[in-house]
């Protein structure tokens, strides 16, 4: 199946958007006490596509093989994703590694996207 994912994240809440052609699934979540106020934008972000990706997973809305679009609004996330560019922020490397493995587990076929910050309908959501 085809889906687009939208996420967003802020220093007190995360949220995402999955759809595809059957449904459109939208989540709010506030973050955890250890994480609220704590993380920086950038971070939060990471975060929302984390729990969002894990969550799609978990409710069997993505499935195996299935193929993702994931829409970025972050030219640095875009880049670390696609041409591993190095980053000093070991909270995000943990929050990469750990997508990378979703998406390698479950044999996702994932396509980024960068888009303008305007054009992410999650961050409406939040």
């Amino acid at each position: 199946m085809n889906h687009v994912f939208y996420s967003y994240g802020n220093a007190q809440k995360i949220t995402w958007i999955i759809q595809n052609d059957d449904s459109s699934f939208i989540e709010n979540r506030e973050h955890v006490n250890m994480y609220k106020d704590k993380v920086t934008e950038l971070q939060s972000k990471y975060v929302a596509l984390h729990v969002g990706l894990f969550w799609g997973i978990g409710t069997f809305i993505i499935k195996n093989e299935d193929n993702v679009k994931i829409k970025l609004d972050e030219k640095i996330m875009f880049d670390q994703f696609t041409t591993n560019l190095k980053f000093e922020d070991s909270f995000i490397q943990k929050r990469l590694r750990f997508i990378k493995q979703l998406i390698d587990q479950r044999k996702l076929k994932i396509k980024f996207e960068v888009i303008r910050q305007y054009e992410n309908i999650a961050k409406n959501k939040i």
